[in-house]
């Protein structure tokens, strides 16, 4: 883990959320070595930290969702968090979003790690300096794409360390769900396998992998092709190569 500079007034929790720490555990080491590796201090909450609430959300618990947001603020401001960077789309637009209108005095920044990770890039010029560039494709997550209009930055991070995006017919504020949201690949998992299917079945030949920064969408699509990459694999790999 990250070490906090002692003099810095700013205290950033890096929240994987449940399905990065419980089911995706190379891709939780994959963000933590990422952050090391561009010098981005962080702290982790470990056994402490509670699931952000949207799921129940969903589901129709309000109460019981604005209880968990209550404790999740609680826990924020008892470790003395001043910054959120998160991978989860979901989890981000529950925190950026809907935590204002679930806890009072809510104040805490929130980033998305695509955002975090091109920031410190471009701060630390880092960029691919060779001629070749890899052929790949992005999936525009829901939360993140229409909910969060983080559409350019997770796109500018494949660029600058060496991607050639070949984009999806549907992309960005058109871009097709995986079909794995709202409880789907759960309840109905062949009906989000063919949901999947349909997101990358005009995918050119060309292109070797399809990156997406949510963790659900990778997961998903990755029951449709072996092509499905999640950020923080191309993101890594790239770094490690580089000298």
């Amino acid at each position: 883990m990250g070490l906090r500079n002692l003099f810095s007034r700013e205290k950033v929790l890096y929240y994987p959320g449940c399905l990065t720490k419980g089911v995706l555990i190379e891709q939780f080491e994959n963000y933590k070595e990422i952050f090391n590796r561009l010098g981005i201090d962080f702290v982790l909450l470990s056994d402490e930290e509670v699931c952000c609430g949207l799921p129940v959300l969903n589901a129709g618990y309000k109460k019981d969702a604005r209880k968990l947001a209550k404790k999740n603020f609680d826990i924020f401001k008892k470790k003395g968090i001043t910054k959120i960077v998160t991978n989860c789309p979901s989890c981000y637009h529950m925190f950026e979003d809907v935590y204002s209108d679930l806890v009072r005095d809510w104040n805490i920044k929130v980033e998305h790690v695509t955002v975090t990770i091109l920031n410190m890039l471009k701060k630390k010029k880092i960029k691919y300096k060779g001629e070749e560039r890899e052929v790949v494709s992005y999936h525009d997550p829901c939360h993140l794409g229409r909910y969060s209009g983080i559409y350019e930055e997770p796109r500018e991070v494949i660029k600058l360390l060496g991607g050639k995006i070949v984009e999806m017919k549907k992309n960005k504020e058109n871009a097709i769900c995986c079909g794995a949201g709202a409880g789907m690949r759960a309840n109905f998992p062949q009906v989000a396998k063919a949901a999947a299917k349909k997101r990358v079945a005009n995918i050119e030949n060309k292109v070797g992998k399809i990156i997406s920064p949510c963790g659900l969408c990778y997961f998903n699509i990755k029951s449709a092709t072996d092509k499905s990459v999640e950020f923080s694999s191309f993101v890594l790999g790239k770094l490690r190569g580089m000298k």
